[in-house]
């Protein structure tokens, strides 16, 4: 009887850590997933449901299983690897861009190692002791901003809210949301304006006031390359002077792996060649960034460009020779 229940126990386990890995579970993937039958699954549900877990289930053929939200937060089964990526994270978190976030990180921290095996305490501890954090200074944002910008995205809800332009200036924005991006340093929100017919990018540290949920907008195909190329080419647009473009002598991939994307964009332009479209506030900094980065390039525009690379080739041999 001890043994039966205790077999008991640890399918329920089993089976509420596979609800939490996936939205949505038919009966036949989890009685396979837990090796036993159909009948087993619709009664160890119920029994998650004595507990009080709101499993919630679909009938017919395309029916089955889904973990729901109740009144208070159900333990979370983690595996190895997610445990050390969640206290990574909270580490992480604890002196991030979010304001308001950090002493809630070190707490869900403390709770979370509080229970970790010693092996996996070690691994988290051994991380954060050789790890150096490069301290930057800047805006931070609003963690319930992030939370409703996100939610409008899942949901496809229009946003109205306030917004503070680069020039000081402010305005009501009403947008139908895509996507956040994070570049290390700040938040943006890609979303459609439907009063300029085209996508454009938002400082989430620049949203003023409270923001507001309104109509349901019909899906929308993002922006060609992908949420981050467009932050990436606001960004460049934006805060450069010099607008540039280079013909980098490297793959797309190869490129891709020493160029941050908060830099430019990158297009292939043939099996070893790349665009990179890139820019700076000055043409001496620029001229040296592009080189540094490695490879032979061709100065595509602006000319003022090519110029400041060839008074500085001058200058570097007068240096040498």
């Amino acid at each position: 009887m001890i043994a039966r229940m205790l077999e008991t126990s640890a399918r329920l386990l089993a089976l509420l850590s596979l609800l939490q890995t996936r939205r949505d579970w038919s009966g036949p993937e989890l009685a396979e997933r837990l090796e036993v039958g159909v009948r087993t699954v619709r009664r160890d549900v119920d029994r998650l449901r004595r507990l009080g877990y709101p499993v919630d289930a679909a009938p017919g053929v395309a029916g089955g299983y889904r973990l729901g939200a109740g009144a208070a937060l159900p333990p979370l089964l983690l595996d190895d690897e997610e445990a050390v990526a969640v206290a990574v994270g909270l580490r992480t978190a604890a002196g991030g861009s979010v304001a308001g976030i950090e002493e809630t990180s070190v707490r869900a921290l403390a709770k979370l190692e509080q229970v970790l095996p010693a092996r996996l305490r070690r691994r988290v501890s051994a991380l954060t002791a050789h790890t150096a954090r490069f301290t930057t200074s800047g805006p931070t944002v609003d963690a319930d901003h992030l939370a409703t910008i996100a939610a409008a995205c899942r949901d496809r809800e229009a946003l109205r809210f306030g917004y503070r332009r680069h020039d000081g200036e402010s305005a009501r924005r009403t947008v139908q949301p895509g996507g956040l991006v994070h570049t290390g340093r700040r938040w943006y929100l890609v979303a459609w304006d439907p009063d300029r017919d085209d996508w454009r990018s938002f400082r989430v540290d620049r949203i003023e006031g409270r923001l507001s949920a309104g109509a349901r907008f019909p899906a929308r195909r993002p922006p060609e390359g992908g949420y981050a190329a467009l932050v990436s080419d606001a960004i460049v647009r934006t805060r450069s002077r010099w607008p540039a473009t280079v013909l980098l002598h490297a793959s797309l991939a190869d490129a891709q792996q020493r160029i941050p994307q908060e830099l430019g964009t990158l297009e292939a332009a043939g099996p070893d060649r790349t665009l990179w479209r890139t820019g700076g506030g000055w043409l001496g900094g620029l001229a040296i960034y592009i080189a540094e980065v490695g490879f032979d390039f061709e100065v595509v525009e602006p000319p003022e460009l090519a110029q400041e690379i060839r008074a500085l080739a001058e200058r570097f041999a007068r240096a040498v020779s």
